[in-house]
């Protein structure tokens, strides 16, 4: 009876299977912020969800399946989240200064690939941007570049 009694509070109290997705990784922790971004006009529609596909696949070589996994943890990561240090703490870590850039580069991407561009999405670039400390000179490059009218 005793040996009952302990082994269920041992399997009560272990880790639950899946602990490790409360974790954030480098690779979720980019797709939340680009989640982030794409949340920001509380619109979302195919275009920013294809784009988002495309832009992760591209950034970390992952296959359809793992690209579509890595999306939708990301969006639950995105609308659970209180703030977003957890995620630019991990990727100021990570990443240096041109990687930086480029998540902003692809951020600006995502915010007009639905061929519309809203204050609300300038808003949250500019202040994710500031949080990954990127200049605002920088923060201004990669939108030119998106709008190509910058190479």
């Amino acid at each position: 009876m005793l040996a009952t009694i302990q082994r269920f509070f041992q399997q009560a109290l272990s880790e639950p299977e899946g602990a490790d997705r409360d974790i954030p990784t480098l690779e979720r922790a980019t797709a939340a912020l680009l989640c982030e971004v794409m949340r920001a006009d509380y619109h979302t529609d195919e275009a920013e969800l294809a784009a988002l596909r495309q832009l992760l696949q591209k950034h970390f070589s992952l296959p359809d399946d793992q690209v579509e996994e890595l999306m939708e943890l990301a969006r639950e990561e995105s609308e659970t989240s209180v703030d977003h240090y957890q995620f630019v703490s991990l990727i100021k870590q990570h990443y240096d200064y041109s990687q930086r850039c480029e998540l902003v580069r692809m951020m600006w991407s995502l915010a007009h690939a639905d061929g519309e561009s809203h204050h609300l999405e300038e808003h949250r670039i500019r202040r994710l941007a500031e949080l990954l400390h990127v200049s605002h000179s920088d923060f201004i490059r990669t939108k030119l570049q998106v709008q190509g009218k910058v190479e």
